[in-house]
């Protein structure tokens, strides 16, 4: 008699996967046992609210103050209302047309001169272009007239300047005079100012200084300007 078995049917064929799916699922039940806690439900007070007593709190009633409303603003002067009589004559202004039509006479307008107003401008000795000419000094180029200037000034104080006052006014040992002035525009000296140990020293080189001669003025861009000129006075007091 032959057996009616399958040969197809192996049942050992999935015995690997069976086993590995039981032995996942006594693991999960084994640890789910061993973490699973249990608590008293007498040791549990959640609490509860109650919402009456909440409800029932006293609120303090405030007294609120009014305050009294501000006064009405005072009513308004009535306007004043000046009654003129039908009877006064009331002048009128008459406004003339500035209309020309052709028999006006047109009058010429002469043409109006504006002057210049020249400004005084100081211009340092050292840099003018044209520098002020001493009388004697007008040959030579400008430095050659500076340098002549500067000599005949020199050379016309130690003439005029009375060394002598400084011995007679108590002083000794040498001395020195600074003197400031300008040559204006018309070459003329103005402006002395004298600074000295004494102020006699210092009237004496203002006096000495307004002695000096006209010149002819310098000039800058062609335009006669005032320049400024400083001079030390030094020598020696003899004792």
């Amino acid at each position: 008699m032959e057996p009616k078995k399958n040969t197809k049917a192996n049942v050992g064929r999935n015995s690997s996967l069976f086993f590995a799916i039981g032995l996942a699922l006594m693991l999960f039940l084994t640890n789910y046992a061993i973490n699973y806690k249990t608590y008293d439900k007498s040791d549990i007070d959640i609490g509860q609210l109650n919402l009456d007593e909440e409800l029932e709190e006293e609120i303090p009633i405030t007294e609120q103050i009014q305050t009294p409303p501000p006064p009405p603003p005072p009513p308004a002067a009535p306007e004043v209302i000046e009654i003129v009589e039908d009877e006064e004559e009331v002048e009128e202004t008459v406004i003339e047309s500035t209309e020309v039509d052709q028999e006006t006479e047109i009058v010429e307008v002469e043409e109006v001169e504006v002057e210049e107003v020249e400004e005084d401008i100081d211009v340092p000795f050292s840099v003018i272009e044209n520098v002020p000419i001493f009388p004697g000094c007008e040959k030579g180029n400008n430095a050659k007239k500076r340098d002549c200037m500067s000599k005949k000034i020199s050379q016309f104080v130690n003439r005029k300047f009375n060394t002598e006052l400084a011995g007679d006014l108590g002083l000794s040992g040498r001395q020195r005079i600074m003197v400031i002035f300008k040559i204006d525009k018309t070459g003329s000296v103005t402006g002395v100012r004298a600074r000295a140990p004494h102020p006699g020293l210092e009237k004496e080189a203002k006096r000495v200084i307004g002695l000096l001669p006209k010149m002819k003025p310098g000039k800058q861009r062609g335009k006669p300007v005032n320049v400024p000129y400083s001079l030390p006075i030094i020598f020696q007091v003899q004792d």
